[in-house]
């Protein structure tokens, strides 16, 4: 096979990124990227098309095209394999497939082009090996940076030691001065200051003195000039010692004079912010009657199809705010036909008994009594436990398959199988093989990389009976499929899994019917594909 030429064109002919592998004109490779367009066939999935004198191998990128020039006489099945991993360094190294991206990673494109296909002969290379030559890691390098850096912290620790030193010597001058000692001049051979004299950025250590007796005839009252041995002179001494250091001494938290106490450094602990439960769900008016349905949900499902074990709770909150309003009663719309008995329901002791499969009404034992105002009280309650493959809300399907290059390409889908429910703020999260990233080609919704996981965080912001399902694939280095597991997914839903809300409320007497609001949230403790 030759390769003549890659290039990544507009749909118009216009070269946005353009490499020639043989000697050609500028103008030559513009004429041919200009009649391109005009020879694609319409109606038909070819991905080639010729001339008389060359063969266009060609791919859609979104808005642009990335295709390869050969000779008539290449072989189309190496030029198809060769153009895909074109595609593959390019969505490998712009995160999306537009032509200001193209434009700004134009030189890395160009380099990763030319590890590919040199003179017009295609190299045996992969994915992974062109991204490590663009990466340029030297061992070397690193070696020496860490040498680098224990050089670094060996005299940081030094200065630390040298400045304890000193501030071991200044303590003692102090403690002699104040119990009316002999001078610390005297004492240290130092001078007024107590301190032998210091070059710049190099300390020589006074003569030890503490084995040796002072005098008795020096037992008198020193005479100190100036400010060099002020009790309390803090700031003083402090400044002195980073003069004779260099200015890079690390003080320790003990280095403050004792007749001053020690100002505290740490700061105050910094209260996070509450997480917002309700996530993007929209707000809810709440009326004299408001009812509060939450659900909380646990699931394990498997990665060759079926449900591991499923958990589904839930209770309804009642508050009613204006007393007049207090005697009422619930009535709950039909439950669905797929749930069968295994759904056990359990009302509050003063509530009258809950019959799931008739009237479905809440409402108080005695007709007499009024439900409480002013605060909320947990009317109903329900739980699910079982293999019921009907409560779940949103099925995952993970299908990595193994290539031959050393990569595995996955594929992931959802689908929404409650209709009945809205999920905001869904993350799907897929693990990845350590130290390897991966090629994303196409995908609905948003996906970021999480480097405190390693993972690949596939987020949809709604998923509802209108847009009810999506795609993800990629390509990523490894061959072992078991490490994409588990696939974890996290969501704030709107409704009741369970199918428990509201069809009307009355009131006691006379039936009349009563304004009220809903608030259905459902909360995801644990949802996995193992």
């Amino acid at each position: 096979m030759v390769v003549l030429a890659a290039s990544i064109c507009t749909k118009g002919g216009k070269a946005v990124v353009s490499r020639q592998f043989r000697d050609m004109p500028r103008s030559r490779i513009e004429s041919l990227l200009a009649s391109f367009p005009k020879l694609i066939p319409t109606g038909t999935q070819h991905t080639s098309v010729e001339t008389a004198d060359v063969r266009y191998v060609y791919q859609p990128l979104e808005d642009l095209y990335i295709l390869l020039i050969t000779n008539k006489s290449s072989n189309i099945l190496q030029d198809i394999d060769t153009l895909h991993l074109f595609a593959r360094v390019v969505s490998d190294l712009c995160r999306t497939a537009e032509q200001r991206e193209i434009v700004k990673n134009e030189f890395e494109l160009l380099s990763a082009f030319d590890e590919i296909v040199s003179l017009g002969y295609r190299e045996p290379v992969n994915l992974m090996q062109v991204r490590n030559v663009l990466e340029m890691e030297s061992h070397e390098e690193k070696i020496q940076e860490i040498i680098a850096r224990n050089k670094e912290a060996e005299a940081k620790e030094e200065l630390k030691r040298r400045a304890k030193q000193l501030e071991m010597q200044r303590r003692e001058q102090q403690r002699r001065a104040a119990a009316g000692g002999p001078s610390a001049g005297s004492y240290l051979g130092g001078g007024i200051s107590g301190y032998a004299p210091v070059p710049q950025r190099e300390y020589t250590p006074p003569a030890p003195a503490r084995n040796a007796s002072p005098a008795p005839s020096s037992l008198r009252a020193p005479a100190f000039k100036g400010s060099g041995m002020k009790l309390g002179g803090k700031k003083t001494q402090q400044s002195a010692l980073l003069d004779a250091l260099g200015g890079e001494a690390l003080l320790s938290e003990d280095m403050s004079a004792p007749a001053t106490p020690a100002i505290s450094n740490t700061p105050e602990p910094v209260v996070a912010a509450p997480k917002n439960e309700r996530g993007s769900l929209p707000p809810v008016n709440a009326e004299s009657v408001h009812v509060v349905v939450k659900e909380f949900l646990n699931l394990e499902l498997m990665r060759e199809g079926g449900l591991s074990h499923l958990e589904l709770r839930g209770d309804m909150n009642l508050h009613i705010s204006d007393p007049s309003l207090a005697r009422v009663k619930l009535a709950l719309a039909p439950a669905p036909a797929s749930y069968g008995p295994e759904l056990q329901f359990k009302q509050h002791p003063n509530v009258a008994k809950f019959a799931s499969n008739r009237d479905r009404v809440v409402a108080l034992k005695d007709p007499s009594r009024s439900f409480p105002v002013g605060q909320s009280l947990a009317v109903l309650k329900w739980r699910y436990s079982g293999k019921d493959e009907t409560y779940v809300p949103l099925s995952i399907n993970c299908w990595p398959t193994p290539s031959n290059d050393g990569t595995c390409d996955v594929n992931i889908e959802y689908e929404l199988e409650a209709e009945h429910v809205s999920l905001h703020d869904v993350v799907i999260s897929i693990p990845l093989p350590d130290g390897s990233y991966p090629t994303v080609s196409s995908h609905s919704g948003e996906w970021a990389l999480n480097p405190s996981s390693h993972s690949l965080d596939w987020s949809i912001p709604l998923i509802n009976a209108e847009e009810r399902s999506g795609s993800l694939e990629f390509s990523v280095g490894g061959d072992d499929t078991g490490v994409f597991f588990p696939v974890k997914v996290s969501f704030v839903g709107q409704g009741s899994i369970a199918g428990v809300h509201l069809a009307s409320v009355t009131r006691v007497e006379g039936g009349e019917e009563v304004t009220y609001s809903e608030d259905a949230t459902i909360s995801v403790e644990n949802y996995t594909v193992v």
